[in-house]
């Protein structure tokens, strides 16, 4: 499993104040948000409240405190979430971001005035003061993100669900800064859409680690019939789906073989994600397929991708990491009749079980299998992709721009029939064609990541505002798409 994807988050809490505003509201705030986190299971940093006045940062000396404090909870801080119960004071909470340097996430919230709360000792004035700091955060060059609502209650339904989102946020930008993948053998040779540059990625902080499939073959073959490691896995390959009764107990063989030599080196190397060469020097040298192995990795929050798409394996991560569920690569493949907003979605068998609306059957590939003998093929999971909402989401190295671009959308899996063999989701997106002309004029990959759920906001949020990846969200807001727009 992935270092991050299960990890409790941990949240810096600051309670913004301005001298002569009333500071009684600072500590209902700060305990209604240390509240919210703990029923979200959010882990929260904030220093004591008596170590500041009414418990706020208002002053340079505040700040001061707060920084240092932040600096020894560095390995433990994914964002910071800043609080403003009144005016707030603008250059306090800039310096204290600017001297703690977490280079984290930020969450700013701003607490709504009560019409008849307005005199000179009690009003708020935090939807003013929101905007001072956001402006200040602005000329410092500091990022950060928005609530639902301009102002909202800080113990209201509202804001729980903005901290969630948040929190998923920081996860996701923590978890991709520094992710390793795994280059598992090299781009199949058929593919040179699967092309990527290492280099624009290590300028992310993300670096590849690869390994020569021969030796991977080799190490798979030197696991004992014997070995407890080889029977367990076994027991677990039988029960992650039906086998049907012409496989052989060699075929099941290779392939746990294969899969235990996979983990071992994903784990040894510390990888997050992998991406594997799945066709057809396996095949031919070693005997059996990938797409379980795959399959079963993404089940436990391990995504990996076919045919060395490392790309592929990084847009799984995020939405992984984004939603905290099993990820997908598959292709755009077919049309679906003559209706414009559905197409099928296929791969020959590397979905998580998840993905399925029934067991799935674990037998071999079909087209490669037609080609060079099915008894070479065995590992495919095969079934139906159920219905519900998806987000889909593709990563891509431009090394004519010189950057990492992306586009990301929502959609759904639906019940229509589609009499293909192998993984299938059939899927509707609204204004399909015009996405498919976009990924078309831009030069992405056929692959895209998929996910259950609605997690477009997370991984925008995360991928352009603290990674600066160029991206176009398709059917968002006109100005919500402006971040990347398409060049036709």
């Amino acid at each position: 499993m992935s270092r991050f994807i299960q990890k409790r988050t941990a949240l810096g809490v600051v309670i913004g104040s301005r001298a002569f505003f009333n500071g009684a509201p600072c500590r209902a705030a700060r305990e209604e948000v240390l509240a919210q986190l703990a029923s979200l299971g959010v882990d929260a940093h904030i220093l004591p409240f008596e170590a500041t006045v009414n418990g706020a940062v208002q002053t340079i000396a505040d700040a001061d405190k707060y920084a240092s404090f932040f600096r020894s909870k560095r390995e433990e801080i994914d964002g910071l979430v800043i609080c403003l119960p009144n005016f707030g004071d603008e250059i306090a909470v800039a310096e204290l971001v600017n001297r703690a340097g977490l280079n984290v996430p930020i969450l700013m919230q701003a607490s709504n005035d009560e019409v008849d709360k307005v005199s000179v000792h009690e009003r708020r004035d935090a939807f003013c003061g929101k905007l001072s700091v956001s402006n200040n955060f602005y000329q410092y060059g500091v990022p950060f993100t928005e609530t639902t609502s301009h102002t909202c209650d800080i113990a209201g339904a509202e804001f729980r669900s903005d901290l969630d989102r948040f929190a998923r946020v920081c996860r996701t930008v923590r978890g991709l800064k520094g992710a390793r993948l795994g280059a598992i053998g090299a781009r199949t040779g058929a593919f040179q859409t699967m092309r990527y540059s290492e280099k624009l990625l290590q300028a992310s902080g993300i670096t590849v680690v690869t390994v020569d499939l021969s030796e991977m073959m080799g190490a798979a073959a030197r696991i004992a019939d014997n070995d407890p490691a080889l029977v367990e896995k076994l027991d677990r390959i039988r029960a992650y789906g039906t086998i049907p009764a012409h496989i052989k107990e060699e075929q099941i063989v290779r392939q746990a073989k294969w899969t235990l030599a996979v983990n071992a080196w994903i784990e040894e190397n510390g990888c997050d994600a992998s991406a594997i060469q799945c066709w057809r020097s396996l095949q031919d040298n070693f005997g059996c397929a990938t797409c379980l192995t795959m399959s079963m990795m993404g089940e436990e929050l391990m995504p990996s991708a076919c045919e060395v798409d490392i790309m592929g394996a990084l847009s799984m991560y995020a939405l992984s990491l984004a939603s905290g569920a099993p990820s997908a690569i598959l292709d755009w493949n077919n049309n679906y009749a003559y209706e414009a907003d559905k197409c099928v979605c296929t791969h020959c068998g590397n979905y998580p079980k998840s993905f399925f609306g029934a067991t799935p059957e674990i037998g071999e590939l079909d087209v490669l299998g037609e080609t060079i003998g099915r008894e070479k093929c065995f590992g495919a999971v095969k079934g139906k992709v159920r219905a519900g909402d998806m987000t889909y989401f593709r990563l891509s190295t431009d090394d004519r721009a010189g950057m990492v671009k992306c586009y990301l959308g929502e959609g759904e899996f639906t019940d229509d029939p589609f009499p293909m063999d192998g993984g299938i989701a059939v899927t509707k997106v609204p204004n399909l064609r015009d996405l498919m002309r976009f990924v078309s004029y831009n030069g992405f990959e056929h692959h895209v990541a998929m996910v259950r759920g609605h997690h477009a906001n997370v991984v925008k949020e995360a991928v352009y505002r603290y990674l600066k990846w160029p991206i176009y969200h398709h059917n968002a807001r006109p100005e919500a798409s402006l971040a990347f727009p398409p060049r036709f």
